[in-house]
């Protein structure tokens, strides 16, 4: 049913599993803490997703509810599936956004001011949805103790989280005012690479409609993801240190196991007893939901937003950058450059020698524009830990599918500066001007919040929610922006001074390294 009941700030619609009650806050309606899964607690820690169980009555939907089991904050619970929308009006049949927070697959929440869907949704006049996953060891890891009954899955919790997701979008999402047949999936870090992993999936092909991908962090191996051994080997060794076995970890409190998987992580990734999973702990192949990574798959049959920023590195080496681990310290000489280069690329692969550190820091200062600042070698390491994580992926498969891909895919570069004594344009400084989250306290004086910082704000959040809409972006302070093709200006540049503009791809030749190096998969 999608009968809508509205009595003064309370709206009330009937999703699949009963009623619920969200509150009407100036132009949009808005939904907190609605469950799209039963609690994945009990026999359901590492158990495939179930629908939320029937309820009676009209159920509140005015709160967010917990984060899922991360270290802060302390109230985060592992009953945490729930969704969050904001519609202009439940009544209507608009174009849906589903959002996927990022975070490592190790942190983070739909429930995050961040990430606040208000003015997106009111703005771009969609219906927008985001909620939590599964995170850690509890979402992220692969053991055959686990095989579920009902689906024989055994792996990526948090994955297929994400699926049962979207089945419940697509099927609630008239009661909210979208139209079901009309979802586009968009994702920042951890939930851009998951999102280019669900448009892939023969299972949602119809589902989703268009992918914006933000800052994918695609997962390979050793860097992203563990090796199926690997991960059998860390909940074993978890469960014999805490006196059972694997399966008996579904007895044993949640904090306790988050903290025993800290702990497994924890150090360098070469004094660890396994080898893979050596800066994040994304989705594993299982054979099923994952038989390949992206760099050994087609590109997604969906037309596409792809977008990066300029400098993805400096999230991780400005000392204020609220990134975990904090920053560690920026080099002053060339031999703490080398160094500082040495600890990427060892959460790359464990072989690093040093021919390969003297060979990337001299392609990095060949390609680099001289500028006499102190700041040089900083800017160095930042560009290599953003390339090698993120961008060179990001573009190369962009190009990949400009060569083969059926659909059309627009690229960006999202190239606004933050503040001083901040640096640069960092991974995740996106979400900030997509949401107009760049406003708020935690952000301002990072991101800013004066004239220009509204105007890239708007036009981005334009941008997304016409091609939302449309298929096609557009914005009133943005030139025409084309299909990407590599070698030709196409990619917009949006931030700055000028707004937006349209060239070829930026800092092309830093990327060549990579393609040799060995160290990297290549798309």
């Amino acid at each position: 049913m999608t009968t809508t009941v509205s009595s003064g700030a309370t709206t009330i619609v009937h999703t699949t599993a009963g009623r619920i009650a969200g509150a009407r806050e100036g132009e949009i309606v808005a939904f907190r803490g609605v469950p799209y899964a039963e609690p994945p607690t009990g026999e359901l820690r590492f158990a495939s997703p179930r629908p939320p169980a029937p309820w009676h009555g009209v159920r509140d939907a005015t709160r967010f509810s917990p984060p899922f089991v991360q270290a802060a904050p302390a109230h985060s619970s592992e009953d945490a599936l729930y969704a969050n929308v904001w519609t202009p009006d439940p009544a209507g049949r608009r174009s849906v956004l589903v959002y996927i927070h990022g975070g490592g697959w190790q942190v983070g929440a739909g429930s995050v001011p961040t990430f606040d869907g208000a003015r997106l949704a009111a703005a771009g006049g969609i219906v927008v949805v985001n909620f939590n996953y599964r995170l850690g060891m509890f979402g992220w890891g692969l053991h055959e103790a686990y095989t579920d009954p009902v689906t024989g899955l055994a792996a990526n919790w948090g994955l297929q989280d994400q699926v049962a997701l979207l089945r419940w979008v697509r099927e609630n999402a008239a009661a909210f005012g979208g139209d079901p047949d009309d979802i586009t999936l968009c994702g920042t870090s951890a939930g851009g690479a998951t999102a280019w992993q669900l448009a892939l999936m023969p299972e949602l092909k119809g589902t989703v409609r268009r992918l914006v991908s933000i800052s994918a962090a695609h997962p390979w191996q050793p860097a992203f993801a563990l090796t199926p051994d690997d991960s059998r080997t860390a909940y074993e060794t978890i469960a014999h240190r805490l006196g059972t076995d694997p399966k008996g970890l579904r007895e044993v409190p949640a904090p306790l196991l988050h903290e025993e998987w800290t702990r497994f992580f924890s150090g360098s990734p070469g004094a660890r007893e396994v080898g893979s999973g050596r800066e994040y702990r994304g989705p594993v192949l299982d054979g099923r939901l994952v038989t390949a990574y992206p760099h050994d798959l087609p590109t997604p049959d969906v037309p596409l937003m792809t977008i990066y920023n300029r400098t993805e590195g400096s999230f991780f080496t400005d000392p204020l950058s609220p990134s975990f681990p904090p920053a560690p310290p920026a080099p002053t000489d060339h031999a703490e450059l080398r160094e500082a280069v040495r600890g990427v690329l060892r959460k790359m692969t464990p072989r690093v020698d040093d021919g390969l550190v003297d060979a990337c820091v001299d392609a990095y200062r060949g390609t680099a524009a001289p500028t006499g600042r102190d700041e040089e070698l900083r800017d160095l390491w930042t560009e290599v830990w953003g390339d090698g994580l993120f961008r060179h992926r990001i573009v190369r498969l962009a190009e990949r599918h400009a060569r083969t891909g059926t659909t059309p895919q627009y690229v960006m570069e999202f190239a606004h500066p933050t503040r001083a004594p901040h640096f640069g344009t960092p991974h995740d400084a996106t979400s900030k001007f997509l949401f107009g989250s760049h406003r708020l306290p935690l952000h301002a004086e990072q991101f800013g919040d004066g004239p220009l910082e509204r105007r890239i704000s708007r036009n981005f959040a334009e941008l997304v929610s016409t091609f939302v809409r449309e298929g096609r972006p557009r914005s009133e302070d943005v030139p025409d922006w084309p299909v990407f093709a590599p070698d030709r200006p196409t990619t917009l540049v949006l931030g700055g001074e000028t707004v937006a503009s349209v060239a070829l791809t930026p800092k092309r030749q830093q990327l060549r390294f990579w393609d040799e190096a060995g160290c990297l998969p290549v798309p």
